[in-house]
């Protein structure tokens, strides 16, 4: 068992402090930020604050709406579940879901697996992606798993499954609500509910006890903040923000995170601390010492599936079972080793884990969009790289 490490190890990273000093309060409210290097904590801070209006300081204990730092922690509940032989990573899902067979174009219905829906190469899509407020995902209802939708995930699915693919299945890559989909599988395949899956297979195996689909601490959560000028703004309940140009945005819901009768989104509706997160993330990195998964299905996790990310995304990385992969460090422009893994989560969430270098990194903070994909997500990694060479 792979446990949190204590919550007064000391921030011992100098030039990451430095940023840390910098980017508060006008670039980020607050952050957590961890950092080991095969398994020993280099570095822990809470910097900035987690509620401006109140002056309350940020905690590491602080719970954070994890957004898309849900999907590769239910990616492995889902594998665990294939290392069962409950699920095949390689069937396809309308064993289990039957009446999910969105068409093509042509009115076809092709088979869809569960590696195409965790690898993104479904052809499914993402309603806030879409160019127009009344595109095909917002007219069907979709939800993207962070507003205040008052539909069961079998509603949401049943939704996603009328909308046409963008593409044939396996032929390509798109950011999309796959995740989500996968999620009913695992409900259907196993009859049990995604939360009761997720204690099972992920928090007791590795003594979580914060992370879940709605929390019962309402006072523990950080309140979000939008990036702005001169500083970041409050998030608004049920404001919708658009994460890239030309796109119609994400419906956050800031009551969801305390409200168990919302569906659970498996690729966006966690609620959890930087400490947790980062069990989890060491655990995969490890997993011959975690034994979280099988060796073989860990590799297939941390491979890439299918081509190029799309053509916003950062050249050289790939996308694997539930995160984007580096094939190319050059190409990239990135200190990490080929291999190495990252996403992030839209409320302002980064990490990265470097496998050849031991290396895992989270940084959680109350701030979107800077905090996962503005500029501190890669002074971040260059100021923790700088370090550690130093320590050498």
């Amino acid at each position: 068992m792979i446990l949190a490490p204590p919550a007064d190890a000391p921030a011992t990273l100098p030039t990451l402090v430095d940023l840390l000093q910098r980017v508060h309060p006008q670039r980020l409210v607050g952050a957590v930020v961890l950092v080991r290097e095969h398994g020993v904590l280099r570095h822990a801070s809470a910097s900035g604050l987690a509620d401006r209006g109140t002056a309350t300081p940020m905690r590491r204990d602080h719970l954070f709406r994890l957004a898309s730092v849900s999907k590769p922690l239910l990616t492995v509940v889902i594998l665990r579940l294939v290392a069962e032989g409950v699920l095949d990573l390689d069937a396809p899902v309308q064993r289990w879901l039957p009446d999910f067979r969105p068409p093509l174009a042509d009115g076809s219905r092709p088979p869809i697996s569960l590696r195409q829906l965790l690898s993104h190469s479904s052809g499914l899509a993402y309603r806030f992606l879409e160019a127009d407020a009344e595109g095909p995902y917002a007219r069907a209802g979709v939800s993207d798993g962070m507003d205040a939708a008052a539909l069961t995930l079998q509603d949401n699915v049943q939704r996603i499954a009328q909308v046409p693919l963008q593409f044939a299945p396996g032929s390509r890559w798109l950011y999309s609500l796959g995740t989500d989909v996968a999620g009913a599988v695992a409900e259907a395949a196993t009859g049990e509910t995604l939360q009761a899956l997720f204690d099972r297979l992920l928090a007791r195996p590795l003594g979580l006890r914060d992370t879940a689909f709605a929390s019962a601490a309402p006072a523990r959560l950080a309140t979000p903040y939008v990036s702005d000028v001169p500083q970041p703004r409050r998030l608004r309940e049920g404001e919708v923000v658009a994460p890239f140009e030309g796109t119609v945005g994400i419906g956050y819901s800031l009551a969801r995170a305390t409200d168990a009768s919302r569906f659970a989104s498996a690729g966006a509706g966690l609620v959890g601390t930087a400490d947790e997160v980062m069990t989890v993330l060491d655990a995969l990195r490890d997993v011959h010492a975690s034994q979280l998964l099988p060796a073989a299905l860990a590799a297939q996790m941390a491979s890439p599936q299918v081509g190029a990310m799309g053509p916003e995304d950062p050249p050289g990385w790939g996308f694997g079972l539930g995160f984007a992969v580096l094939r190319d460090a050059a190409a990239s422009g990135t200190p990490q080793s080929v291999g190495s893994w990252r996403w992030g989560g839209a409320y302002g969430h980064s990490w990265f884990v470097d496998p050849a270098r031991g290396l895992s990194v989270v940084a959680l903070t109350n701030t979107l969009y800077e905090g996962m994909h503005g500029a501190f997500v890669d002074e971040l990694r260059d100021a923790v790289y700088a370090d550690l060479g130093a320590l050498r």
